[in-house]
């Protein structure tokens, strides 16, 4: 059976969905985060060293990276979820799967530091500009690609979208032009009404 070391209010919510997604049974090991230091606790190390979360145990074998695990629980468990490999959609899947962790969330994770950094006090004089534009930059660029578009491939709910819907969903807080990214919105709501997402959420709740 798989196992997922869940942490709250986390990256974790990817896999928790794609899992209620797949509808394999799966044995769900909660954490949660310090209430002071909002950090995960010290126990998650005790399963992978990092101490981070999400982690997946599967046939013996102890998974770490969110893009990895997709990629193995859906060519496993859920092969519909993914464009044939021999398809012309299968490099836009693979480019969006990473795309999550690399270009998309650099600057949205930047955003949110150089916000805690500028209320304690701190004077940036280089990373706020830096991250104010990387940050227009990449979420104009996913902006324009989600025109017309309900799903990042083949008009259909695949991995790229369980990778990439965590980093949307947080990054819409600092998307503050209602009008300049109408598209990532949208495209943020139909995932918000997968039923799959909303027993996720419900489980991360509770």
């Amino acid at each position: 059976m798989i196992k997922l070391h869940h942490l709250n209010a986390s990256r974790s919510i990817r896999i928790l969905w794609l899992l209620e997604e797949i509808g394999e049974p799966y044995e769900l090991i909660k954490y949660a985060r310090d209430d002071k230091t909002h950090l995960a606790p010290a126990s998650l190390k005790a399963i992978h060293p990092l101490g981070k979360s999400p982690v997946i145990e599967l046939d013996g074998q102890v998974i770490a990276e969110s893009g990895a695990m997709v990629e193995v629980l859906i060519k496993r468990f859920a092969p519909h979820l993914a464009p044939d490999e021999n398809s012309a959609e299968y490099s836009d899947y693979l480019t969006w799967i990473h795309f999550s962790e690399s270009s998309a969330m650099l600057p949205l994770l930047l955003k949110i530091f150089n916000e805690f950094e500028i209320k304690s006090g701190t004077d940036l004089k280089f990373l706020n500009d830096y991250a104010e534009t990387e940050f227009n930059n990449v979420f104009s660029y996913l902006n324009d690609y989600l025109n017309g578009k309900n799903f990042l491939v083949a008009d259909q709910l695949t991995g790229a979208d369980f990778m990439l819907g965590f980093v949307v969903k947080g990054a819409l807080k600092w998307l503050t032009s209602e009008s300049k990214f109408l598209h990532i919105r949208r495209y943020v709501r139909n995932l918000e009404n997968q039923t799959s997402f909303k027993r996720a959420l419900d489980i991360d709740a509770n």
